[in-house]
């Protein structure tokens, strides 16, 4: 989601509040809290699940590792479930030409320094680079290449662009920043 103008270019960074981790999260909440339900079951010798017999299983070692793998996928489920409600990893990029500057802002984990935000000047940026490693796992993310200060990705490593989506995403920022394109 973006909104430009003919010197204003802002671009919306979704986080983590995206469908999948939704998914993900309920799905390692409600696993995790069978395997934990069928440890315990089998510990007190009575059925907490209905759909599970647990006198078929022992307590000792099943029943333990059951309730190790039950509490280990509740804090897993935690974790996902605290940066929902956080949104980490939100934001919003902020190119403004009538200015000359750069505004880079992200939400992190809570704490000391919960909001990530970078300030560049315009003339500072070197270019726009296309980073892609395809295979199993396909990578394909936008850098902005500072003068001697490194890259700042502008999109998440788990963005799912095509490559014609990516080059074109970069040419009309390229053009807009009046810098070149670099592709590794």
């Amino acid at each position: 989601m973006s909104w430009r103008s003919e010197h204003i270019w802002i671009e919306l960074i979704a986080g983590s509040r995206k469908t999948s981790n939704f998914c993900w999260a309920f799905i390692l909440f409600f696993g995790s809290l069978g395997f934990l339900l069928v440890g315990i079951s089998s510990y007190l010798g009575r059925n907490l699940i209905s759909l599970f017999p647990s006198q078929q299983i022992l307590f000792f070692p099943q029943g333990i590792v059951m309730s190790f793998y039950g509490i280990a996928g509740l804090f897993i489920s935690s974790y996902l479930w605290c940066t929902i409600s956080w949104n980490v990893g939100s934001g919003y990029d902020r190119f403004d030409r009538k200015e000359g500057i750069v505004r880079i802002f992200r939400w992190g984990f809570p704490g000391k320094n919960r909001r990530i935000f970078l300030r560049f000047l315009m003339k500072e940026i070197q270019s726009i680079r296309i980073e892609v490693k395809e295979g199993i796992y396909a990578r394909r993310v936008l850098y902005m290449e500072i003068k001697g200060r490194g890259s700042v990705p502008l999109t998440r490593t788990d963005e799912n662009l095509t490559p014609r989506e990516m080059e074109q995403k970069a040419a009309e920022l390229a053009y807009f920043l009046r810098v070149p394109i670099e592709v590794f």
